[in-house]
């Protein structure tokens, strides 16, 4: 699957299943400091972050899935609510901790399944103080944060797991989570696949409540008509 770089200009063109392209994307996504938060999800064209069978599997194509991938492989930890993981099926990244935010400590039906020999905190369940952990395995790790009214907040999620020395931190929704981190002015730079899909929505994949004053700092469109976007925080 080959991308065109058409901001910053340059006409370059690589395949991004390719080992080269692969490169050339890392390059692209390397991020700009030592601490970076970034956000990095799909919408179709009607601003739906799920396709037809309710999840972002029947949005995206090989470029995006690539692109995710580098994405990933650049960051200490991905954040996603446990919604998400559910509704998903998530597999644990490769190269990064899974952070999942969970207000309840209801896991049921989730498909994670770490490595029994990786490390310990391969798996972060992200969790109030008050709410009971549920049984885990070697793999996983229940962090507690402050829960302020009974509520988590996004910028007590990240100050805990920049501590824990994660500084790299990808957001990778739902909408409400990502929303949360765009209202609490979190995010470094927003990675948005933009996929040429209409179908129906009952919200947009990012509910701001303000704009956000952002420049782009690249785009890149594939044979599919796909476009990937890079907006950076002003």
């Amino acid at each position: 699957m080959w991308v065109t770089e058409v901001l910053p200009s340059s006409g370059e063109r690589v395949d991004a299943a390719s080992p080269e392209g692969r490169r050339w994307l890392a390059h692209r996504y390397a991020p700009a400091e030592e601490n970076w938060v970034r956000l990095n999800m799909i919408t179709s064209l009607t601003g739906s972050a799920v396709g037809p069978d309710g999840t972002s599997n029947t949005l995206t194509n090989r470029a995006d899935r690539a692109i995710l991938g580098v994405i990933r492989a650049g960051a200490d930890a991905i954040i996603v609510g446990a919604e998400t993981v559910r509704a998903e099926g998530y597999l644990l990244p490769r190269r990064s901790r899974l952070a999942v935010i969970t207000g309840s400590g209801n896991l049921a039906g989730h498909r994670l399944d770490p490595d029994p020999d990786g490390p310990d905190d391969q798996v972060l369940l992200v969790m109030p103080p008050d709410v009971e952990a549920p049984p885990t395995s070697h793999g996983v790790t229940v962090v507690r944060v402050a829960a302020p009214d009974g509520r988590m907040t996004a910028t007590g999620i990240l100050s805990t797991l920049t501590t824990r020395g994660l500084r790299h931190i990808v957001c990778e929704g739902g909408p409400m989570l990502a929303a949360q981190f765009a209202a609490d002015d979190l995010i470094d730079e927003y990675c948005v696949t933009a996929a040429p899909h209409l179908v129906p929505t009952a919200g947009p994949f990012l509910p701001l409540r303000r704009p956000i004053d952002t420049w782009p700092a690249g785009v890149l469109v594939d044979d599919d008509g796909f476009s990937y976007l890079r907006l950076r925080r002003r």
